[in-house]
């Protein structure tokens, strides 16, 4: 069933919905090869206007997962989104995300992080977080240890990106553990009712 995506207010950025709106900046955004570089390959590189129109349909149409526009100042420069498992691996979700180059370091992702993966194990009743990471993406690796996330495993030549074998590496957070990730951090949720589960 669909799951809609709250508004979170994270700080450093604020997590929401996509709109119509957004598809200009989200092309100007995605369409950098370094974004792409540590992505799968079912994100376009080059990013047209056409990519970002028909992302953007998908993400109006009904969808089990979140799907959430990375924004700064109201505009949309990443993206983030959680997938959640099925049969016996419906307690954990997959994440991913991405920000547009001219914002990388400065601890946006991680903020954002901190914030999101306890309102999605709230929504989706999850007891685990997971996210690979391509070994050629030692920064992502940072991002998301200083967002509380352990190394699970390192699985050799695992994908290919650009002709290249690479090892991923995965990450994860456990229920058990948010509190270590939430820290201090007040309630995300701006407005009433959105999306909690």
């Amino acid at each position: 069933m669909p799951a809609p995506e709250p508004t979170l207010d994270c700080g450093a950025c604020v997590l929401r919905p996509w709109r119509a709106d957004d598809a200009a900046s989200l092309q100007r955004h995605a369409d950098d090869p370094r974004v792409s570089r540590t992505l799968r390959d079912r994100f376009p590189s080059p990013y047209t206007a056409a990519d970002a129109a028909a992302f953007l349909a998908g993400c109006a149409a009904p969808h089990d997962d979140w799907r959430f526009a990375l924004t700064l100042d109201g505009s949309a420069v990443g993206g983030l989104g959680f997938h959640p498992g099925e049969d016996v691996h419906r307690y954990s979700a997959e994440l991913g995300y991405w920000l547009g180059v001219a914002y990388w370091g400065r601890g946006i992702v991680a903020a954002a992080l901190r914030v999101v993966v306890p309102a999605a194990m709230a929504h989706f009743r999850l007891h685990r977080v997971h996210a690979g990471v391509y070994s050629s993406n030692p920064a992502s690796m940072r991002v998301l240890e200083t967002a509380g996330f352990r190394r699970d495993a390192v699985l050799p030549c695992a994908a290919v990106k650009h002709g290249e074998l690479l090892d991923v590496h995965v990450y994860s957070v456990v229920r058990r553990d948010l509190s270590e990730l939430i820290g201090a951090n007040p309630s995300p949720w701006r407005g009433e009712g959105q999306g909690r589960g």
